[in-house]
């Protein structure tokens, strides 16, 4: 640390200046597929970048005739992309040397770094801090998901110290964030083979026989109800209740029920509060492995609470039939997934079909089974989410580390 403050002090002893991203950076040249022949492309769509680890995973190889509409992007190394649709996960990496030239959704922002200016690395970092993701916060706007304008990005204010500074900042955060990947590797692998045996005995106890218990169509066991409808940006500006978003669903077996998102309702509007016993479903996504996804409603909401206008709402006839603490488990057990991703349909965009949807079949345990398997899943279920539980809470203390030295290495006094 001696070090970067010397340097500090030497070379920037009246503070640094800031700018904006777009004067630090270019943007992506768009590709030209009908120019382009017969040949193929990495694609990097928006579940190719970890959340945790911001590596590029697996990659499929798209060509003119296969290409999804959204990949348009030509990414070179160094070059930084940040995922601005579900902006809030903070999907972001720098382009390695083995995905130079390949193609990126549009759903990426591509900061392309003038390296004359700004350290390619040291731009990742900024973007992971926590004034960053305030700042996307404040700038998500709803629509098909939750995103950010590129503009938006472009417009972010970042410290510009010299290179030797960025360069020194860099080794020492590259240094620690190794260190930890190493211990972090070691936890998660033991996370994950928490979550496999969960998931393994989730799904051997919801596969039933036909013949084993009971089977209903969902028309016939409950209806179908839509989220918000006719909203503008304003009613979410200035809202007078809560409701349900598309990450709360997406996120959660079962609904946060009390959540701080609001959104302007009027008494003459005619919007479907959601209910105990409900259970809640994602009407779209950018892949198949994650469309569809449901959160039941396991306790009463404290107030009138509506759902995102991208989620639908499933109410049961009778909560008898179906135990909302079992179905937080059921629709997201193999036996149901299988049916709901052949209810969806689309290419750069999959959507559920209501018609199709509601022809899926549940099956139908009696009520003290339902109750006896979600009581055994939340136990296992704990033993994965729960914080005293040891792994989770070691991690996320690793994180919070490297997030406290990372946000006060990269705070700069501004210069005049």
């Amino acid at each position: 640390m001696s070090r970067l403050a010397d340097l500090v002090g030497r070379l920037a002893p009246r503070g640094v200046r800031y700018q904006s991203l777009s004067e630090v950076t270019t943007r992506a040249s768009t590709i030209k597929w009908n120019e382009i022949g017969d040949l193929e492309f990495a694609y990097i769509d928006l579940t190719s970048v970890d959340r945790l680890t911001r590596r590029i995973g697996p990659t499929e190889r798209v060509s003119a005739t296969t290409a999804p509409s959204r990949a348009r992007q030509i990414v070179r190394t160094g070059d930084v992309i940040f995922a601005t649709t579900r902006p809030t996960q903070m999907r972001l990496t720098v382009i390695p040397d083995e995905y130079d030239g390949a193609v990126a959704s549009t759903g990426y922002c591509v900061l392309r770094p003038d390296v004359q200016q700004i350290v390619p690395n040291f731009l990742s970092h900024l973007l992971g801090t926590e004034k960053f993701r305030r700042y996307v916060e404040e700038n998500q706007v709803e629509g098909n998901y939750p995103s950010i304008p590129d503009s938006r990005v472009r417009a972010f204010r970042v410290p510009v110290p010299p290179l030797e500074v960025q360069q020194e900042i860099v080794r020492i955060l590259d240094t620690f964030t190794a260190l930890e990947a190493e211990l972090e590797a070691e936890l998660e692998a033991e996370l994950e083979a928490r979550n496999q045996q969960y998931e393994h005995y989730r799904d051997t106890l919801l596969t039933f026989d036909r013949d084993e218990v009971r089977w209903v169509c969902l028309e016939d066991l409950g209806h179908l109800y839509s989220g918000l409808t006719g909203k503008s940006k304003a009613d979410f500006a200035d809202g007078n209740a809560p409701y349900i978003t598309y990450m709360n669903v997406f996120a959660n077996l079962a609904a946060d029920v009390s959540p701080s998102t609001m959104v302007k309702v009027r008494s003459t509007e005619s919007q479907t509060p959601i209910a105990y016993g409900d259970v809640l479903f994602t009407a779209s996504s950018e892949s198949r492995e994650e469309v569809g996804m449901a959160s039941a409603v396991t306790s009463p909401p404290p107030q009138p609470t509506y759902l995102n206008s991208f989620c639908f709402g499933f109410r049961p006839h009778s909560y008898d039939e179906l135990n909302p603490e079992f179905a937080k488990h059921l629709f997201r057990s193999r036996t149901m997934r299988e049916q709901i991703v052949k209810a969806a349909n689309g290419v750069t965009r999959i959507n559920i079909s209501k018609a199709a949807f509601r022809r899926i079949a549940v099956p139908l345990p009696e009520p003290k089974d339902q109750a006896r398997i979600a009581q055994i899943l939340d136990g296992l279920d704990a033993l994965v989410s729960d914080l005293s539980s040891g792994l989770p809470a070691e991690i996320e203390a690793r994180r919070q580390q490297y997030n406290y030295y990372r946000d006060r290495l990269l705070s700069f006094e501004e210069a005049v």
